[in-house]
């Protein structure tokens, strides 16, 4: 079953081209990557009219092949040890309050790319020191150690998203383990109390209401402070079809529900996105636990 008509409340506005283009022009005088741009994110154009973007590092070619996603895979290019500096450079150009880095998985280096996110922040931290710093991380194989070296590196916010139902896991992550995902997750929490940790959800792949809640509610036993839910759109040249498109209405009884559970803030609506309003999220959790 495929959805064929996109509904209304999918509407993206375009923003002034103004803002967009400084951003886009600070990230390509210094050859830096954006998952806005790569994972074809809806909101990347209200994002950029803000001065901010998602950094990601560790190249644009992911080891692995999830069907969801809209970065290129296949065999990466060699890691760039400028480009931490690099991306440093453009938190001070850009004048960001709020940084927010990912990457592509990378699990043909020994330490999976934690090495490299460690460096990212100790770089941004040289030239801003009161940046904030969320990481939106892959699961590093499961390794303790990579966990370890990025947790060292004193991030302040976490995310690993979980993405999707214990059910269709292995369909839509194929190379990754739901049980993996919620396993970093409580890690974060126990080694680094201090640290919040975020994750978030597609919705839209076939699962039911009541899969969601059960994997909100597992998301939460992990001890997650922080959570978003979108819906999944296709990007192109996937064969993961959109099931439905699920109401306004319903994200918002995600969002009670999981209030109800305890998460400190939570993000549920149909264009909502990882790094969605990242810098207005982090402030508004600062406000009620800080």
């Amino acid at each position: 079953m495929r959805c064929e008509k996109i509904p209304p409340w999918i509407r993206v506005k375009i923003p002034a081209a103004g803002p967009i283009k400084r951003v886009e022009s600070t990230l390509r005088s210094l050859n830096l990557n954006t998952v806005c741009e790569s994972a074809l994110c809806p909101n990347r154009g209200s994002c950029f009219e803000k001065g901010t973007a998602t950094f990601m590092i560790l190249g644009s070619v992911c080891t692995r092949n999830c069907p969801f996603c809209a970065v290129a895979k296949g065999k990466p290019e060699p890691v760039d040890e400028s480009e931490p500096f690099r991306v440093a450079e453009a938190v001070k150009i850009l004048g960001l309050k709020h940084v927010v880095i990912t990457s592509v998985d990378r699990d043909d280096l020994p330490d999976k790319g934690a090495g490299h996110f460690a460096a990212t922040v100790k770089a941004i931290r040289s030239v801003k020191s009161d940046v904030s710093i969320e990481l939106l991380v892959p699961d590093f194989g499961g390794s303790k150690e990579a966990v370890d070296i990025v947790l060292d590196a004193e991030p302040t916010i976490l995310n690993h998203n979980l993405e999707t139902v214990r059910r269709l896991h292995q369909v839509i992550k194929p190379k990754s383990s739901y049980q993996r995902s919620l396993w970093l997750l409580k890690y974060v929490k126990d080694k680094a109390p201090n640290i919040l940790t975020k994750s978030g959800l597609m919705v839209g792949l076939g699962e039911t209401d009541d899969e969601v809640l059960d994997t909100i509610r597992d998301i939460r036993s992990a001890g997650c402070d922080i959570l978003t839910i979108g819906q999944y759109l296709k990007p192109p040249n996937s064969r993961l079809e959109v099931k439905r498109y699920v109401e306004p209405r319903t994200f918002e009884y995600y969002k009670e529900v999981a209030k109800q559970m305890g998460f400190i803030f939570v993000a549920s609506a149909p264009l909502v996105r990882s790094s969605y309003s990242a810098l207005e999220v982090f402030e508004q959790v600062r406000s009620k636990c800080c």
